[in-house]
């Protein structure tokens, strides 16, 4: 009688384990926020001038990459400011920037990256052909030399952690020594907000379709 009293106890406890364990693992869908999303009125004097500036140029607000910088308002500031050059004024042709910021996004798998930038990819000139192989995780087809040029360059980069003498002078041949410096700040920029995005488990906004599916590589 005792070994079964036991036995039924230990399946008891086991259960309970079981079902604390599976109540707490929520996904990041329906578990709160790691960093509840930021409104103007519940900003301090240090965020709200990033974030005015941050209101003006971006397709999700204070959303994305800027809610867990405004944590950091310093530092939002600095990135901010970086972005502004590496977005508008860098000299690399936006058309080939956003290629690079879509190929790291893909790398990622930052489904903010790409929700952002693929819009305005194509309506930079990307063919949105090149962008369907790339969200497919192919080699895009029928790519200009300037873009191959950078497909290569970012992807060695990216995933080798080095760019071969042949990319390399290929890069510097087509795009010139700026531009090289300029695309290698910018993948790696945006390398940084797709960490920030993972860290902060921050997704598309409400109402919006996820580029990439669950479960999708």
């Amino acid at each position: 009688m005792k070994l079964i009293l036991v036995r039924s106890l230990t399946v008891a406890v086991i259960a309970c384990l079981a079902f604390g364990a599976i109540g707490t693992d929520l996904s990041p869908a329906t578990r709160p926020p790691r960093f509840p999303q930021l409104t103007m009125d519940q900003l301090n004097e240090q965020q709200r001038p990033v974030a005015e500036q941050i209101m003006k140029v971006s397709s999700v607000g204070l959303g994305g990459p800027y809610n867990p910088l405004l944590r950091s308002p310093v530092l939002c500031q600095r990135m901010f400011d970086l972005l502004h050059y590496l977005r508008w004024n860098t000299s690399v042709p936006l058309r080939l920037n956003e290629f690079a910021i879509l190929i790291t996004g893909r790398l990622w798998r930052s489904q903010i990256e790409w929700f952002a930038h693929a819009p305005i990819a194509i309506k930079a000139g990307l063919s949105p052909e090149i962008v369907a192989d790339l969200k497919a995780k192919k080699r895009p087809a029928n790519m200009k030399p300037d873009e191959a040029v950078v497909y290569d360059f970012v992807m060695e980069l990216s995933t080798k952690h080095q760019v071969s003498d042949e990319t390399f002078d290929r890069a510097k041949q087509l795009l010139g020594e700026q531009q090289v410096v300029d695309l290698t700040a910018v993948t790696g920029t945006y390398v940084t907000l797709a960490m920030l995005l993972a860290m902060a488990e921050e997704t598309v906004p409400p109402g919006k379709e996820p580029p990439f599916k669950v479960g999708e590589p």
